[in-house]
């Protein structure tokens, strides 16, 4: 018989881990590392106005303050999206802005 929790406890890191596992379609793991990665990949001026907010069933979701930036990032989508290759299984597949005006 399998024990279900242990007396032992765990690290915080286990426990975030093991959760973000069990959020369906949503890496919560994979968005800190596309956001260091991303003033590289837009450049400073689209990465000081627009954030990766989180990668759910391949998209990643981008925070923008406008349509103009939108459409400049769909223009760019196949640079970006080829800037997260280093992730590997986890980049993204595609991108979709989200127009939240200040």
């Amino acid at each position: 018989m399998m024990r279900r929790f242990s007396d032992q406890p765990q690290t915080l890191s286990d426990v975030l881990t093991g959760l973000a596992k069990r959020v369906r379609k949503v890496d919560l793991l994979v968005i800190d590392e596309i956001r260091s990665l991303w003033p590289t990949i837009v450049g400073e001026a689209l990465a000081d106005r627009c954030r990766p907010e989180l990668v759910k069933s391949g998209v990643l979701i981008i925070a923008v303050p406008s349509g103009a930036f939108a459409e400049r990032l769909l223009q760019d989508q196949e640079t970006i999206l080829t800037g997260f290759a280093s992730l590997g299984e986890r980049a993204p597949k595609s991108i979709r802005p989200l127009v939240q005006p200040s």
